[in-house]
């Protein structure tokens, strides 16, 4: 079985390998399975963005943090999801050194502000339905000031390798790049175990101590008396399955990926097969496609504009906007 192991030197970028992990067939059935996720993902993301855009109804400080998921994602569909469409199309990763280093910073700069962005999101609600700090309000300016902390994180700890701590390197069978788990270079294997404490441990941990809490509180605030306290644990609980789902993709395509990364660092001679080594890479990058399935699809409002934007249908929303509009615009006091 062949090691999952690259060397840095320019005739990998070159043209294909005198002996490539995969066949010519192999590597077209790739590209096919990676346009399939990468296509639906830039549509369904793009859509998020721009009814968002189009519709103030939908500007609310929650809502701010599902767009910014949907621009880390649409950003790790086109620098990510189409190179590598490309590059098996190739057969090789035909975009250069350069394009390695730009293809494995942005898909690792979206990917972890995706997933601090969902942890800003745990938090917000557990402030919002726990109140440990008493009545607090999640506003326009905390949510810019989340998801500007949650990208400026990620750039910080993304940027290293491209000054000489860790670097990006392929991976897999060679059409895309990453972090270099293979390198034990005690300088490599650092940034490496820090970049997996700070970037996917601590948001993880943020998420698990949030939503526990959140959980918690909903479960005694669904046994209150009256009907007011069944309305607001029904109305919460709501918005905590959406991201509780999206806590679980994120974990389902993200998981295998991590946990092979630390494989490859503690047993730097683990023999791997480039293909096994893909298949998580993969596994990864759909990622991209779930998340406007799973907020389209529950969440009420934007169901209401995505879909018929979808359908190129927009003129059926601003009708019953006008409609809403007439009606109040009868019924209020002269």
């Amino acid at each position: 079985m062949q090691a999952l192991v690259f060397h840095s030197n320019a005739s990998m970028y070159l043209g294909p390998p005198e002996n490539p992990p995969l066949s010519r067939s192999g590597y077209m059935l790739l590209a096919v399975i990676m346009a399939l996720f990468s296509g639906p993902a830039i549509v369904l993301n793009a859509t998020v963005i721009i009814v968002s855009l189009m519709h103030k109804q939908l500007r609310q400080p929650l809502n701010y943090a599902l767009v910014n998921i949907a621009v880390a994602d649409l950003g790790t569909a086109l620098m990510g999801g189409i190179p590598t469409v490309i590059t098996n199309a190739y057969g090789y990763f035909s975009l250069g050194r350069t394009g390695c280093v730009l293809e494995g910073f942005m898909v690792a700069l979206c990917g972890i502000t995706s997933l601090c962005t969902v942890a800003l999101i745990a938090v917000e609600r557990m402030f919002v339905v726990c109140k440990p700090l008493g009545r607090v309000s999640f506003d326009k300016k905390h949510a810019l000031g989340g998801i500007a902390l949650a990208w400026l994180w990620s750039f910080a700890w993304n940027l290293p390798p491209l000054f000489g701590w860790g670097r990006l390197e392929l991976e897999g069978v060679g059409t895309s790049c990453a972090p270099d788990w293979h390198n034990t270079d005690p300088s490599n294997v650092s940034y490496i175990l820090s970049y997996f404490a700070v970037c996917f441990a601590v948001p993880f941990t943020i998420i698990l101590l949030s939503y526990g809490k959140l959980l918690w509180t909903l479960h005694k605030v669904s046994k209150m008396d009256g009907v007011a306290g069944g309305a607001v644990a029904k109305s919460e609980a709501r918005v905590a399955y959406m991201v509780v789902l999206m806590v679980m993709t994120f974990l389902l395509s993200w998981m295998p990926y991590a946990t092979l990364a630390l494989v490859v660092v503690f047993h730097p001679t683990v023999q791997i097969s480039p293909l096994v080594g893909t298949i998580p890479v993969y596994l990864a990058k759909s990622s991209t496609v779930y998340n406007p399935i799973i907020y389209i699809y529950l969440n009420k409002q934007f169901r209401k504009y995505a879909v018929p934007f979808l359908l190129c249908r927009p003129w059926q929303v601003e009708d019953e906007e006008a409609s809403e509009t007439t009606t109040v615009s009868k019924v209020s006091p002269a």
